[in-house]
């Protein structure tokens, strides 16, 4: 498989800068039995039917986006630089990893000022990147951090406009609960409180597992032939009540419906034998076409991408010229695509 197989022509103005209002007024592409059709987001209850178990991400994303000050005094007196930060995960001796630009402006052992509250001395450098110590953990760090930090746009919004306080809300899910996630899982934002509601009166069922999505998830596939490229590693959980969940529905012949590409990979990271296993750890799967999907039987996500491990995931679902289909009509019809865009509910005959 070569990187130019998962390639398309995608127009600037379909890349969305501001979700859909409310979340679940987003389009949504219906791809099924061979044919496409385009809906609501907020139809989802006329779409899935009773005993169908949503599979849904319940990381939250923390504001990783700091701005601070190193101060220093030497022999050319006291000097102070302006220091960006965007934290990458925590670490198991409760350091994390972190984008530090200009990483040249600081050394070991000194320290960046955020706030009077929050500071983060500097451990180590490495590989463009440094790690960072702060001076307050739990709850206090959380406070701090939601007082002075901004959300990490994917770089493809980044790049068109700075992130505001909209954004805290916009780019969290309406589930959100535990912290820890750097990007968002951006299919879960087109849910709210209403849609939720109209999906469990249908008979719909619901499952959360937690997988903190990562900043290497926008990092770019750089080799011709992709199995040669390696995936960053999430770390992830499914509960034994989760795992218990997704094999009932199973049994009772219920859909397993992701919602998510995060989601999707995560249990079938868990899945053994046909059977969805308790999991905690790291996971590193790489979804190319070819792949056996043990639990997957449907997925909703957005658009993804160019010559991203995303499109290979889909096309792996559904078939590359499936997919390329797929995403002529989106683009035909003029779906918003990325993070804040439109949806699609992906639905393989198997």
């Amino acid at each position: 498989m070569k990187l130019s197989d998962f390639d398309f022509d995608l127009p600037e103005t379909l890349i969305a800068t501001r979700p859909a209002k409310p979340r679940s007024s987003a389009r949504l592409l219906l791809a099924q039995g061979g044919t496409l059709e385009d809906r609501i987001v907020n139809q989802l209850p006329d779409i899935l039917r009773a005993g169908d178990r949503l599979i849904l991400n319940d990381t939250k994303v923390i504001p990783a986006r700091l701005s601070g000050q190193r101060h220093r005094s030497g022999e050319a007196g006291d000097t102070v630089a302006r220091i960006e930060v965007t934290l990458l995960e925590p670490q198991a001796d409760g350091t994390w990893s972190a984008l530090i630009k200009p990483l040249k402006k600081v050394r070991d052992g000194e320290e960046i000022v955020f706030s009077p509250d929050l500071s983060a001395q500097i451990t180590g450098r490495s590989d463009g990147q440094g790690t960072l110590r702060f001076n307050l953990s739990g709850d206090d760090f959380d406070a701090a951090l939601a007082q002075v930090g901004a959300m990490p746009l994917p770089p493809y919004i980044a790049a068109k406009r700075p992130a505001d306080e909209a954004d805290k809300q916009d780019y969290q899910t309406y589930w959100a609960r535990n912290a820890g996630a750097v990007a968002a899982p951006t299919a879960s934002l087109h849910f709210d409180g209403p849609l939720l509601d109209a999906l469990a009166a249908r008979g719909v069922q619901f499952t959360h597992v937690t997988l903190h999505v990562g900043a290497g998830t926008f990092l770019p596939v750089k080799v011709d032939d992709v199995r040669d490229h390696k995936m960053h590693a999430e770390w992830g959980e499914v509960t034994a009540q989760a795992a218990d969940e997704i094999n009932a529905t199973r049994k009772a012949g219920g859909r397993i419906i992701p919602v998510g590409t995060t989601a999707l990979r995560l249990i079938e990271s868990a899945a053994k034998d046909g059977q969805m296993q308790p999991w905690t750890g790291p996971t590193d799967i790489f979804i190319t076409p070819g792949f056996r999907f043990q639990m997957t039987e449907g997925l909703m996500t957005n658009f993804h991408l160019p010559k991203s491990t995303l499109m290979m995931l889909v096309s792996a679902l559904m078939g590359v010229d499936e997919i390329k289909a797929i995403y002529d009509h989106a683009i035909a019809e003029n779906y918003r695509f990325f993070s804040y865009g439109d949806s699609s509910l992906l639905m393989p005959d198997r």
